[in-house]
């Protein structure tokens, strides 16, 4: 970046005429165009484009070379795109671009809570990025949702994307802004408004195929025959977790991206923001819902299984109350006690048995009356 004496940064309006007269004096040294990065950057490297004027250029070009162009235009920008790069594969690129230690440790470990940073001129943003798996039945092993990290790097002439997973691939979002010319003259704010879109997108996705599960889940933990539910539920209930600690903590920063707390985004590109902000809300309200549900379904099962097991133990006492009137004629007569006039009686076994018949078929009408058999 050409600086004045003191230290300062030029204009960005100053900056081609600078290197124009540079190279005509010989103080800037014309170096051969570089195609392609170093092996091991090249590992990382997704995609390095170089707009113009709101168009995207053939050429490929090395991003020391890319960046380099684009700040000999008025309206340029570069978007390098990354994926899971190492501290070391960073390196170059970091000194190249002039990003801030702190934030390239961040972009380099993932699991990180959305947010939004400013190091000088360069913005850094953190989002948590969600894919719901597909799958044939819900059960207490099932992946239901996998999760990644994307983050952004936001200069005045570049954008680099560092992505974690594969939970939300740029593609998509790359062939879309290269036919839509009237976005992209905003520059890299134009990417970072497509990136929290696209992933933004995906957590309505996400919550809106979950309602089926949750449908699911329900139905099957009030079924008459529903053994072994709870650790469906539960296994949901920790993948919604997943979900959760992407979405909710993305309000704040994206709240204010919307109320202006970042005085460089664009006034076009935050009224784009204004529609993230509003789908993303709806997507936390379909979050939170499904949390309670899940919480409800969960204590209503425990309790459902409670007043199971008890039933089954009034069941066991009542069967073993019936038990025990044998029990005790038996061991009544089992003493064999020599004085035992019952004992020399002719009726005494017909009649000790129907007596114990009496007693059972008593108790067990009696007990079926109050609901324990």
């Amino acid at each position: 970046m050409a600086e004045s004496n003191e230290g300062r940064t030029l204009p960005r309006a100053w900056k081609a005429p600078v290197r124009a007269v540079s190279r005509m004096l010989g103080t800037t040294p014309v170096e051969r165009p570089r195609l392609h990065p170093d092996a091991a950057e090249a590992d990382a490297i997704v995609d390095c484009g170089l707009y113009l004027n709101g168009e995207r250029q053939t050429d490929r070009l090395h991003y020391a070379d890319a960046l380099a162009a684009a700040r000999e235009h008025d309206n340029g920008f570069v978007w390098l795109g990354l994926k899971e790069p190492t501290a070391a594969q960073f390196a170059g690129i970091a000194q190249t671009f002039g990003l801030h230690e702190l934030a390239v440790e961040d972009a380099v470990k993932s699991l990180q809570r959305p947010k939004v940073e400013r190091y000088g001129e360069m913005t850094f943003m953190t989002l948590r990025t969600a894919r719901y798996v597909e799958h044939e039945e819900l059960t207490e092993y099932s992946q239901v949702i996998e999760t990644g990290d994307l983050m952004m790097f936001l200069g005045p002439d570049f954008v680099i994307t560092v992505r974690h997973g594969d939970a939300r691939r740029l593609g998509k979002i790359r062939t879309q802004l290269d036919q839509r010319s009237d976005l992209i003259t905003h520059g890299p704010w134009a990417v970072a408004y497509a990136v929290y879109d696209l992933v933004v997108d995906g957590f309505l996705d996400v919550v809106n195929s979950l309602e089926d599960d949750v449908q699911q889940v329900e139905e099957h933990a009030f079924a008459r025959h529903s053994q072994g539910r709870i650790q469906r539920i539960y296994q949901l209930k920790r993948e919604l977790m997943e979900v959760k600690r992407a979405v909710v903590p993305l309000q704040r920063p994206v709240t204010g991206l919307v109320e202006g707390r970042s005085a460089e985004v664009p006034d076009e590109i935050r009224r784009y923001f204004r529609d993230v902000h509003d789908n993303l809300g709806r997507a936390v309200e379909q979050v939170l819902y499904f949390d309670e549900a899940l919480n409800s379904i969960l204590q209503a099962r425990l309790a459902q299984v409670t007043v199971d097991q008890n039933n089954d133990m009034r069941k066991i006492a009542a069967w073993a109350g019936i038990a025990a009137v044998w029990t005790a004629f038996a061991g009544v007569y089992g003493m064999n006690f020599a004085f035992m006039p019952e004992l020399q009686w002719r009726y005494s076994y017909p009649v000790i048995m129907t007596v114990m018949l009496g007693f059972s078929i008593t108790m067990y009408r009696g007990f079926r009356r109050s609901g324990w058999l």
